[in-house]
């Protein structure tokens, strides 16, 4: 499993303690930022996507001051499907029923909660069911400019 990981200067510290952590355990690359001094999250955020989405790595790892700019942002990469998470819970239902192959949290998630959300999300199977399957289609069909309703 491949993983990469990207900040904006708010996600900074976060994303250095995470990284850390997730080093020991996966095949992670830093994407930046590399410090605290004021940048776009939109830019790590495309870099990112992009780079998931051409499976240049398996899943990806965002974190920004709120966590929600940088996923509206990874969003809009063709083929992401990002989820800005809080909880366990919803790390787990975001891969389990929707395929997500990007997780954003806020850079004020503290380090024990980032690993677990991390872990749960990373650890967490798509369950290949019809109706998820539908959901993500429409999905890519929509993103394509061919979305039918039905």
């Amino acid at each position: 499993m491949k993983i990469a990981i990207a900040n904006d200067h708010r996600g900074y510290k976060l994303k250095k303690e995470l990284y850390r952590y997730l080093k020991e355990r996966y095949d992670i690359t830093d994407l930046g930022t590399d410090s605290e001094e004021s940048t776009d999250y939109t830019k790590y955020a495309f870099i990112l996507g992009e780079k998931v989405a051409n499976k240049e790595y398996d899943y990806g790892i965002l974190i920004c001051g709120s966590g929600i700019g940088i996923s509206i942002a990874c969003n809009k990469v063709k083929g992401i499907r990002c989820a800005k998470v809080n909880s366990e819970e919803e790390a787990y239902l975001t891969r389990k029923d929707n395929d997500a192959n990007v997780v954003a949290f806020s850079g004020k998630t503290k380090i024990n909660d980032a690993i677990n959300l991390v872990e749960k999300f990373l650890r967490t199977p798509f369950e290949n069911n019809e109706r998820y399957i539908k959901r993500i289609k429409d999905i890519t069909d929509y993103e394509n400019g061919e979305y039918n309703e039905s």
